[in-house]
């Protein structure tokens, strides 16, 4: 029972350290103020000044498009179209493709 007592007593010893150490984590966020007990949240912007950034935003994209189609205009590049194959060079693509596929099929019948 003895030795129950001693456990007991250094549980007790080991909780008031504890509790003293939470005590001085707790004074020292209250010494940083604010900004840890509330956290560090997004701003809160009036109405006005959200207007103002949006129209300046809109004002930046207007600059950038303008910039953009004048730019596209002087330096017109030709896009090319989509390249097709003559019938001719589709049937000589298509015959050596059967020509491969007979090779293997041959060697499949041998092996």
């Amino acid at each position: 029972m003895s030795n129950l007592a001693g456990v007991v007593r250094l549980l007790k010893k080991e909780q008031d350290r504890l509790t003293k150490e939470l005590h001085g984590i707790g004074a020292a966020l209250a010494a940083f103020g604010q900004a840890y007990v509330k956290g560090t949240g997004s701003r809160k912007l009036s109405v006005s000044a959200r207007a103002r950034i949006a129209a300046a935003q809109k004002a930046r994209w207007a600059k950038y498009r303008q910039g953009a189609a004048a730019s596209s205009q002087s330096k017109a590049v030709p896009t090319r179209g989509k390249r097709t194959l003559s019938a001719a060079a589709r049937r000589k693509i298509a015959a050596a493709q059967r020509a491969r596929w007979a090779k293997v099929k041959a060697a499949k019948k041998t092996a």
